[in-house]
């Protein structure tokens, strides 16, 4: 009992695949009333009495069609032949084999299995009443043209769907790729400027500090002399010390990319953070200038870069403060908003610039002391802000967010402003893809077009010369021997050699001197699959002397 309730489980899983989700199944369920509803009303329309046995076939079989494709298409080829009604599942089985269907020659076979069970079902209806030269073109081109062309359009549809996501997938993994070398680039190039910065300001910070200590022992110089001298070797070994704490920064691959959780982001806020913006204020005040220092909002966590990007900007500011307007009062304010840190420094005129704005004007002109502000407060995802205030001072402010979106901007590498060896993001590239796929689209419903015209123009045409061909049993009768040849000829049909010429030379043997046509006789009973009830009409002195019907194997 187990085995066949998995083998049953198996079955389900295979003809009924999900995920069926309750708006799936909501729309299956429709979908298969309104097919079975349609093939009951065509079969009604037909005059048939199996409307309903034919719209339950053909709401299961639609039920049916995306596990099964095979099996569905051979029994609407199959109920298609027989009846009207299940036409349109004809159609839909044919563009759902065409695009599950992945083996082209499965798809083939199952293709030319359901034409000749079209075939044998139509001869088995109809078998009395058509001819085998037509049942067979007939049936081939009305398979052709509901089954086999919505499968070609359907695989069509099937292999641009998965070459797009092929594409899109490829498209993907170069942007990272992109991303990864973009990212080993700044990382070869940190490290550089980390070993330019220990040979060259190293080297010369250190020769500073040695010259400075021997200064500041010498004996011929006075004890302010030799405080001042303490003070540059203090200055020199402090800037050696941040330049190691740089160049550590720089050669630390983790700074690339910050950690916003773990053991590096819970460690100690760095040298000259937030905590040193106070020491920043007491020295500028120590110096004689007047600064008031405000903090506002509850004090939030920051990540190691955006507590020395804060620190820098308080420090840049100071020192443009100092350099371009010596004297003037000074705001340093600390903002913790909900989801940044506001850092803003500004200074009024100079005593001796009133008037003027000259102080500002050459802050603004700076060099790179904004610029490298900038760069730091974009690595860590914010922004700087420089430029002049109403009362000709200045004002100097960044915004950093608390988490280091730096993580994010490095992670992309500025991929929105590149493209891969000339391929371009996603989106531009399935927009330029979008065109050419239409176009695809477009030329596959004008050869669609062109393959139903010449269809249709191939079976009227054939339609037509089989009637040429095709003398009716009652017309056949009312002919009598002897009638003149042009009133028979008027009678009969225009004939077609085409269809009758395999008939010329069978039968009993014609009259003497006499010219012979032969047509097709439709209505005579009798015939086998493989025979054909022929009239033959034999002409001599402008009359008719002989007609003869008689079975003939085609």
């Amino acid at each position: 009992m187990e085995a066949i309730a998995r083998a049953w489980k198996t079955v389900v899983r295979t003809a009924l695949p999900g995920p069926w989700r309750p708006r799936r199944v909501v729309g299956e369920a429709v979908l298969a009333l309104v097919m079975g509803g349609f093939a009951a009303l065509l079969e009604l329309l037909s005059n048939s009495g199996l409307a309903v046995p034919f719209g339950l076939a053909v709401a299961v079989l639609w039920v049916l069609r995306r596990g099964l494709p095979a099996t569905v298409l051979l029994a609407a080829a199959a109920l298609a032949g027989w009846a009207v009604g299940p036409v349109p599942l004809l159609v839909c089985a044919g563009w759902t084999a065409g695009a599950r269907i992945r083996r082209v020659w499965s798809l083939v076979g199952a293709f030319v299995v359901g034409w000749l069970l079209f075939t044998a079902t139509g001869v088995l209806k109809d078998s009395t009443s058509l001819s085998p030269k037509l049942v067979l073109p007939l049936s081939l081109g009305f398979f052709l043209v509901f089954a086999v062309l919505p499968a070609l359009y359907g695989r069509y549809r099937a292999q641009r769907r998965a070459l797009l996501d092929a594409l899109r997938e490829r498209n993907e993994q170069l942007l990272r790729e992109r991303v990864m070398v973009v990212h080993q680039a700044r990382l070869r190039e940190r490290h550089r400027i980390a070993q330019d910065m220990h040979d060259s300001l190293g080297h010369q910070l250190a020769l500073i500090s040695v010259h400075s200590g021997a200064l500041e022992v010498d004996r011929t110089l006075t004890d302010r002399q030799r405080e001042a001298v303490g003070v540059l070797r203090q200055a020199a070994v402090a800037a050696m010390r941040e330049l190691r704490e740089v160049v550590g920064v720089l050669h630390d691959e983790s700074t690339a990319l910050p950690p916003t959780s773990g053991p590096a982001a819970a460690g100690p806020p760095a040298r000259g953070g937030v905590d040193g913006v106070g020491e920043l204020v007491e020295s500028s005040r120590a110096a004689g200038t007047e600064i008031e220092l405000t903090v506002e909002g509850e004090r939030r966590p920051l990540s190691a870069s955006v507590d020395h990007a804060a620190y820098r900007i308080v420090q840049e500011a100071l020192t443009n403060a100092h350099k371009h307007a010596p004297g003037a009062p000074i705001g340093v304010a600390l903002r913790y908003e909900p989801d940044a840190l506001v850092v803003e420094v500004t200074n009024s005129r100079a005593p001796e610039l009133v008037g003027a704005r000259v102080g500002a004007g050459a802050a603004v002109s700076g060099g790179q002391g904004l610029a490298g502000l900038r760069e730091r407060a974009r690595l860590v995802g914010g922004m700087v802000h420089a430029g002049p205030t109403p009362e000709h001072g200045f004002r100097l402010a960044g915004v950093l967010p608390y988490e280091g979106a730096e993580q994010d901007a490095a992670a992309t590498g500025g991929a929105e402003d590149w493209t891969v060896d000339g391929l371009p993001p996603v989106e531009e590239a399935e927009s330029r893809r979008r065109s050419p796929a239409m176009g695809c689209a477009l030329g596959v419903v004008v050869v669609a077009l062109v393959v139903l015209g010449l269809l249709v123009w191939g079976v009227v045409a054939f339609v037509k010369g089989t009637n040429d061909a095709t003398v009716q049993k009652p017309m056949y009768d009312q002919i009598r021997v002897g009638t003149a040849e042009t009133e028979v000829l008027q009678t009969l049909p225009r004939g077609n050699d085409f269809f009758t010429d395999t008939y010329k030379g069978t039968g009993p043997e014609a009259p003497v001197g006499a010219h012979c046509r032969w047509f097709v006789l439709s209505g005579a009973p009798g015939a086998g699959w493989n025979e054909e009830h022929v009239a033959r009409f034999c002409f001599r002195d402008g009359a008719l002397v002989e007609k003869q019907e008689y079975v003939a194997r085609v």
